[in-house]
């Protein structure tokens, strides 16, 4: 019930005018993106504008030994979540961007600048920067196989630690 409040009130502060603008403001982001990448990255359809998403494939990283997961990876070091990643299906390696219409163009130009960065370290064959990130972040690259199939639904505290009463 809480997302269907949530939903309603951003609509309702926005009002028709607003909407409309908001919807025109994420196509252009994401029209943006795809625009200052291309040159680096392969949109999945290179021909023509995209909506609200910016779609690549992995194509650009082919004989890198660098996988669309590498990258995503590689992305959390840089600061940024990582794109919606093998999706759609129908996209071998996808890498889907969907900037949001609240994204500054200072914003949008450092997210750029950070993937330009990682894509040319993919291309000049800097494995190593990709293949254990993150490095930086609280938890490093997990077993995702493992998790899948092992889930862990409890949390135990470590031995030795205190526990609140």
């Amino acid at each position: 019930m809480g997302m269907y409040v949530r939903a309603l009130s951003y609509m309702m502060s926005h009002g028709s005018d607003g909407l409309r603008q908001v919807a025109e403001d994420a196509v252009l982001n994401a029209n943006y993106i795809k625009a200052r990448l291309q040159d680096l990255m392969s949109p999945a359809f290179p021909d023509g504008p995209c909506m609200h998403e910016a779609l690549f494939d992995d194509e650009w990283l082919k004989g890198t030994d660098i996988t669309t997961l590498d990258f995503a990876k590689a992305m959390i070091d840089e600061g940024f979540h990582p794109m919606t990643m093998y999706f759609p299906l129908v996209v071998h390696g996808a890498m889907l961007i969907e900037p949001t219409e609240t994204e500054s163009k200072a914003e949008l130009d450092r997210f750029i600048e950070a993937m330009r960065l990682l894509a040319q370290a993919a291309k000049a064959g800097d494995v190593d920067r990709f293949k254990g990130a993150p490095f930086h972040a609280p938890l490093r690259r997990l077993d995702e196989t493992r998790a899948a199939r092992s889930p862990v639904l409890r949390w135990t505290a470590p031995e030795g630690s205190n526990q609140a009463a």
